[in-house]
């Protein structure tokens, strides 16, 4: 593994985000002297919060899985997960509702799914699950070592028994179909090929290996950190802060000063000056090519996932039909993913994640109020709208449209139960310096996955390091807190632990 040469005593990190904060515990558990900078007022980054009339509202990720990544970091400091936040496990990780007015709980618990699956759909479907989450099992040993949480110097380590291992489980096939192998009922292919939109690419051309987000979401468990996700990055903002890491809150940086191939300063716009011997950036690559001064040269452009509108919704009442995390299907399925990805139109019959954080944390809103949260992927303004046009009056229908759907779809009354509301659109994504107006960064084509995605060593700058969902391993907050991890190695040349190795704790009660 190639690594920042010489003296890396102090590191700035840029970014106080989730890569940004992985990064910072783990090279102050290496004894690296540590200054993170953020333009925010607090640590989260994507996973942020906002304070609207009383509700305290998450600006990011909703569902956290793999919080042993989590907990890797904490223990780089001596410091643990479970002592800061405390983790409700969700039962069920999911509620699916569908447009024929049939639903399904999906369960992490083996016993607990096979038995709605049967009860659902029949016991031929029940025992293709059985199988399917066997497969699914492998895959993720398969692929979690050897393909993403490590660093890649070269496609060529690639060519290692995993990678034949992967091949046999049908690893380089096509999702949707490999998924249809163990499951005939398309309901239920559903459930477990959403996932494949997190990495910016429809089920019916994403490589079978990214079910592995599929195992994340529904073998390994789905839990909710109390205080909202924004608890995560603020409590290990907390441990790095103990663990001696210095902070500079609202702070832009200017520029990065140059010499001898490379960062020898970081400037602040307030005109501070912060030597450094190695840095590590996380903002969107957009801004990192800005600071670097020129982007890397690919033989053709990325290519960047889709977006989403998300409608902030704070009511004077709430629907029992509604868990946690719903999933709420339209009827149409690979018609809205070329909406999505190819023709760029807004989806004809979209499915909507519903995510409803009082549930479990009632404090999050004010007393006898509550939050949903509504995502509607949308395409990114390189192939759909344009900021302008978001800004010009369509967010505005659009956001009408949603609820109308919604109401349609069984949540009557929810428009008028409305006490405050916030809505979010590629123009947003896009004022906050991401790429083509998404959250989601670059897409995972097999061009831009594992070695062929930017790499997070920046050529001609020998002390650079990139995290965060543009760089190795990629798209999701397991993912993004390896990127920190994974970049952190890069100064400190340590090998990941064995932790890295293990296959996620198994819930009280959870069958394999």
């Amino acid at each position: 593994m190639r690594t920042v040469p010489g003296a890396t005593d102090h590191v700035v990190v840029v970014g106080a985000g989730l890569s940004g904060l992985a990064a910072a515990l783990h090279l102050l558990g290496a004894g690296r002297r540590v200054t993170l900078v953020e333009r925010d007022a607090g640590p989260g980054g994507r996973a942020g919060r906002l304070e609207l009339g009383g509700y305290r509202v998450d600006t990011g990720p909703t569902v956290l899985t793999m919080p042993h990544l989590a907990d890797e970091a904490f223990a780089a400091v001596g410091d643990s997960l479970h002592r800061r936040v405390e983790l409700i496990p969700l039962h069920p990780a999911y509620r699916a509702r569908f447009a024929d007015g049939t639903g399904i709980d999906v369960h992490t618990d083996g016993d607990a799914m096979e038995a709605e699956v049967r009860s659902f759909a029949g016991d031929a479907e029940a025992a293709g699950y059985r199988r399917l989450r066997r497969w699914l099992e492998r895959l993720y040993r398969a692929q979690m070592s050897r393909f993403i949480d490590t660093n890649f110097d070269s496609p060529f380590q690639l060519l290692h028994p995993d990678l034949a291992r992967l091949a046999a489980l049908g690893g380089f096939g096509r999702l949707d179909p490999q998924i249809g192998r163990f499951l005939s009922d398309p309901r239920l292919r559903r459930v477990f090929s959403f996932q494949a939109l997190y990495a910016g690419v429809a089920p019916a051309r994403a490589l079978a290996a990214y079910a592995v987000i599929a195992y994340m979401d529904t073998v390994a468990g789905v839990w909710f950190p109390k205080g909202g996700m924004n608890a995560l990055p603020r409590a290990m903002a907390d441990a790095a802060a103990d663990a001696g890491g210095e902070f500079r809150w609202s702070a832009e940086v200017e520029a990065l000063e140059r010499s001898a191939g490379g960062v020898r300063a970081v400037r602040l716009a307030t005109g501070e000056r912060i030597a450094c011997d190695a840095v590590v950036l996380t903002p969107d690559l957009p801004v990192v090519h800005r600071l670097l001064g020129r982007a890397p040269r690919r033989p053709v452009p990325l290519r960047h996932a889709p977006s989403a509108v998300v409608l902030h919704a704070g009511t004077d009442r709430t629907w029992p039909e509604l868990a946690h995390h719903t999933l709420s299907f339209g009827a149409a399925w690979e018609h809205t993913f070329d909406e999505l990805t190819r023709t760029g139109r807004l989806m004809s019959d979209p499915s909507l994640l519903i995510t409803r954080p009082t549930t479990h944390d009632p404090s999050l809103a004010p007393p006898g109020r509550h939050l949903h949260y509504v995502l509607a992927p949308c395409p990114n303004t390189t192939t759909g709208p344009s900021s302008g046009t978001w800004r010009g009056g369509l967010g505005e229908r659009y956001r009408d449209s949603l609820l109308a759907v919604l109401e349609r779809r069984g949540l009557h009354g929810f428009a008028s139960s409305l006490d405050r509301e916030l809505l979010v659109t590629p123009a947003d994504w896009t004022a906050q310096g991401h790429a083509a107006g998404t959250p989601f960064s670059v897409s995972h084509t097999f061009a831009q996955t594992g070695p062929f995605r930017p790499r997070n060593l920046v050529r001609g700058y020998d002390n650079v390091v990139l995290a965060g969902c543009g760089t190795t391993p990629g798209v999701g907050v397991p993912t993004v807190l390896l990127s920190g991890k994974l970049a952190a190695a890069r100064i400190t040349g340590l090998a990941r632990t064995t932790a890295a190795r293990r296959r996620p704790p198994v819930l009280e009660g959870q069958s394999r």
